[in-house]
């Protein structure tokens, strides 16, 4: 989860009150969803002490930041909602003389740009460290380790403007990055700089990359990776400033440059527009003026709210708990709450978000638990009993159970398995690369363990139980989720004969008639796999592990695997 570290003074001034009490500062963090993480408070109370402080919403990125985390205390106080009118809409055009221009070339490589300028008083060495901490958590965070969302920072009154966005040939466009004296190409700044070693997958292999210069022609930044040593650095005392957002993701850019909009107009700053002229289309048209509110209203029944939360609230109480939450609500008819998100939220995706914030901005302290009126029996279901079944059978073949995620990478899952990336259930929204998809298969798991566990005395044979997504047409959202039992052999003999073996015997012993076909699944070698079928169904497959997969999994000795979908057999 994110963690942020806010100066204190600059903390409690933003907020509006001070705390002493550290039982009280923790109650009071539980609107945002929030933790004390650390707060030493036998230093001196001077400017320089902090407060580290957990969040545990993923959902809502404007509390990573100290303005956020404290505009959300401060409204749920004084139910003071603030007002953000240099938001552009759809209706409403603001004319500005800053001006981007993204060109067609950008498109396929990294095709989204927001950006806004802020001016106001000198900015302070504790603001300074503030803005580059909300920069990382936003742009780690929330954008995916840059992949998703970058920001670059840039003093003004050096940029001619236009600022123009476009693609360049990363081998013959040089500049002076940060933390340089010469001048470097852009795929030298990946393969030598520190920063572009470490964002260099971003763009690796792409046959354009992006780069951000004014109209003079000199370099702003080269997006993600880092800025450029003449324009590209915020100092303290500098008073305007020049703030844009990259990346793949047209919300989540938008959304990450209003974040920080409203963060610094909380801060005292001028916001002042820019508007962004694309060469193709966008959701919000071809020249939008950001920071531009793209929210839109949603709705929810008194009714329902009452019936999720066991609670009973009147429409004037449900409409003062969102107002404590930040959010301008309102009822026309005292049946339906009308919520309109406020422009630095955008995670209010069904009516059940507005419920949460109802028993948020209500206080949870407000709902008593109750003991159930009704007596039951646990017992297990159905597919339970047989999957233990399974398990039980699996064991006795000599087995090992392992566990492992359900959410992974589109490395593993599909790059490493020759899998298209088009067949998972991708994450919209993720933290990290690093679990951006639903696995449709136990045998990535199985795969990356036995790449690990080379140096164990063979033969290895692991097996899991446990849920996949599959996408279907014909399914609600388009998804199903399916018990699945994969298994996995390894060793100097391993072939299909065994795996064959191993399949007819579990077969059997849970009570299934089967028969096999040729199969032309891509993780496994032509000729040396099969499809098991049931009454002509097909529950599942086996056969012998491609060398490919083996070896980008790491693994030296063949393999032999199968997997089956043990809920197909259940309905049987």
């Amino acid at each position: 989860m994110p963690k942020i570290e806010v100066n204190e003074q600059f903390f409690f001034q933003l907020a509006g009150a001070s705390w002493s009490d550290i039982e009280k500062f923790e109650h009071d963090l539980t609107v945002a969803k929030a933790e004390l993480d650390e707060w030493n408070t036998s230093l001196p109370a001077d400017d320089q002490r902090t407060i580290k402080i957990e969040l545990n919403d993923t959902n809502r990125p404007d509390l990573w930041t100290t303005a956020g985390l404290a505009r959300q205390l401060r409204i749920y106080r004084t139910r003071i909602i603030p007002s953000y009118p240099f938001f552009a809409s759809r209706t409403k055009s603001k004319e500005t003389r800053y001006r981007v221009v993204v060109e067609k070339s950008v498109k396929q490589v990294r095709p989204w740009l927001a950006g806004f300028v802020a001016r106001g008083s000198a900015i302070s060495d504790a603001l300074l460290r503030d803005m580059i901490q909300t920069q990382e958590k936003l742009a780690w965070n929330f954008g995916r380790k840059r992949k998703g969302v970058s920001i670059g920072i840039y003093r003004t009154s050096l940029i001619e403007w236009p600022v123009r966005y476009f693609g360049t040939d990363p081998d013959t466009t040089s500049f002076v990055p940060l933390q340089e004296t010469r001048a470097m190409t852009l795929n030298q700044i990946l393969a030598e700089h520190p920063k572009g070693i470490e964002y260099a997958s971003i763009l690796k292999g792409e046959p354009i990359h992006p780069l951000l210069t004014d109209s003079k022609g000199r370099v702003l930044s080269y997006p993600p990776i880092i800025n450029s040593a003449d324009l590209g650095a915020v100092q303290v005392g500098d008073n305007e400033v020049f703030i844009e957002v990259t990346g793949s993701d047209y919300p989540s850019v938008a959304l990450s440059a209003s974040i920080m909009a409203c963060d610094l107009a909380d801060l005292g700053f001028e916001i002042v527009n820019v508007r962004v002229d694309y060469e193709y289309d966008t959701p919000f048209g071809n020249s939008v003026v950001f920071p531009y509110y793209f929210q839109e209203e949603i709705s929810a029944s008194l009714e329902d709210t009452n019936k999720l939360l066991g609670s009973a609230l009147e429409m004037p109480e449900a409409l003062d708990a969102l107002t404590r939450m930040g959010l301008c609500a309102y009822s026309t008819d005292g049946r339906a709450i009308s919520v309109a998100p406020p422009e630095y939220r955008n995670d209010f995706l069904h009516p059940a978000d507005i419920m949460e914030d109802v028993m948020i901005g209500a206080g949870l302290a407000n709902f008593a638990p109750q003991r159930p009126a009704d007596f039951t029996i646990g017992r297990l279901t159905p597919i339970e009993r047989f999957s233990r079944k399974a398990k039980s059978i699996m064991v006795g073949l000599g087995y090992q159970e392992m566990i492992y995620n359900y959410l992974g990478s589109g490395k593993d899952y599909a790059e490493k398995m020759r899998v298209p990336a088009s067949d998972l259930v991708k994450i919209s929204n993720p933290m990290t690369e690093n679990y951006e998809f639903v696995r449709n298969s136990p045998l990535p798991g199985l795969m990356q363990t036995e790449g690990v566990s080379a140096k164990a005395s063979y033969p290895h044979r692991t097996f899991e139980v446990g849920k996949v997504a599959l996408k279907d047409s014909q399914a609600n959202y388009g998804i199903v989720t399916r018990q699945y039992l994969g298994f996995l052999t390894s060793h100097a003999q391993a072939d299909y004969n065994e795996i064959a073996s191993h399949v007819a015997t579990l077969m059997y012993l849970l009570g299934r008639e089967y028969r096999v076909r040729e199969s032309s699944d891509g993780r496994f070698i032509p000729g040396r796999q099969v499809e098991i079928l049931v009454k002509d169904a097909r529950v599942g497959v086996f056969g012998e592990l491609r060398p490919e997969v083996l070896e980008a999994f790491g693994v030296a000795m063949p393999c032999a695997a199968g997997e089956l979908d043990l809920e197909s057999l259940l309905d049987d």
